[in-house]
């Protein structure tokens, strides 16, 4: 009897761990969270700079504000218009502060890369993505420096893992000058006009 025992404790831990490694490649397969010692706090994959198009904004006048993220080499994040229903899309989203309008953000298109956890190609951003914020002074907007409470979400993988999704505030500061200023554009290797 207490061979038996032993023998059906044996089987019910093996039958156990199977169904661990088999939730576990399905979680990875789902791009759901895993955690890891070994792999990076979510935080730490996406660092975001900001940068301003002007370097004073007169009260009345439009702006833009390029997040630029570079990921840490070896991780992706999902573009703005994931391929699949499950995937958490990046986003950058502001709560104005009074005197600013919010005109509207841009997302590049992602690539479409193939990972061995997805039958199908995926929309990522890999390496540096930028996007862009369009914004405008109002009319009545008090001249002095403004902070813009940029956030951006997203969620990381790798090619076996993906990490929880994270938010990061980005903060950004702009100098707003009277209506008359006339500003000077910075950055043009960021900010190209078509």
């Amino acid at each position: 009897m207490k061979r038996s025992s032993k023998f059906s404790g044996a089987l019910l831990a093996a039958a156990l761990f199977t169904v661990s490694a088999a939730a576990s490649r399905n979680s990875i397969s789902r791009g759901m969270p895993q955690s890891d010692s070994s792999l990076p706090a979510a935080s730490s994959v996406a660092k975001p700079h900001a940068f301003v198009s002007l370097d004073e904004v007169p009260a009345g006048h439009s702006f833009e504000v390029a997040i630029v993220v570079d990921i840490l080499t070896g991780y992706h994040m999902n573009s703005h218009t994931p391929t699949e229903s499950y995937l958490i899309p990046t986003t950058i989203s502001l709560a104005p502060p009074p005197g600013i309008r919010d005109g509207g953000t841009s997302y590049p298109d992602g690539q479409l890369l193939k990972f061995d956890f997805s039958p199908e190609k995926l929309s990522v951003y890999s390496g540096s993505v930028t996007i862009l914020a369009k914004l405008s002074a109002e009319a009545g907007a008090a001249p002095g420096e403004v902070t813009l409470p940029f956030t951006l979400r997203y969620q990381a993988c790798n090619m076996s893992a993906c990490l929880p999704p994270v938010k990061i505030s980005v903060p950004v500061k702009v100098k707003v000058g009277s209506a008359g200023a006339k500003p000077h554009e910075l950055h043009p290797e960021i900010f190209k006009k078509t």
